[in-house]
């Protein structure tokens, strides 16, 4: 992925897990690989962390090598309408990825049916979901 990140002026993240710190997807070596004058947006950027692992969240930070990397706080908020159009927009594509001649066709070797659709013929069929809902451990004992 660095190489990848390197060959790119500019890098936009969104990767969010809400109450979770954000996956890092950019990494410090990435950054280092990046051509100076380059421009990361980290929009998943929060208290809890963002998607680049240099972001400061609220801040704009400059690397030693000259890349840019912004880590605006909340930024969907500071634009509710094209917010709620990229949103709606997504959902549209997510369900029409579902859609198959005017019916709902679920395929769960697709990596998207997989990662979206939580319960399925009254079984939780989301493998993140299923471990959240296991009982805790008793006695203590760690899982």
């Amino acid at each position: 992925m660095n190489d990848v990140i390197a060959s790119h002026d500019i890098v936009i993240t969104t990767a969010q897990v809400p109450g979770r710190r954000p996956p890092v997807l950019v990494t410090a070596a990435a950054v280092e690989c990046m051509r100076a004058g380059s421009i990361i947006v980290d929009m998943a950027a929060s208290d809890l962390g963002g998607n680049c692992e240099l972001s400061r969240p609220g801040e704009v930070v400059v690397t030693p090598n000259g890349v840019a990397i912004h880590a605006p706080l909340n930024l969907p908020a500071s634009m509710p309408t094209g917010a709620s159009a990229f949103y709606s927009r997504n959902m549209l594509n997510l369900l029409l990825n579902f859609a198959k001649d005017g019916q709902i066709v679920l395929d769960f070797s697709d990596e998207v049916t997989t990662a979206t659709v939580i319960t399925h013929g009254g079984q939780v069929v989301q493998e993140a979901t299923r471990k959240l809902l296991q009982p805790a451990p008793r006695g203590g004992a760690k899982a």
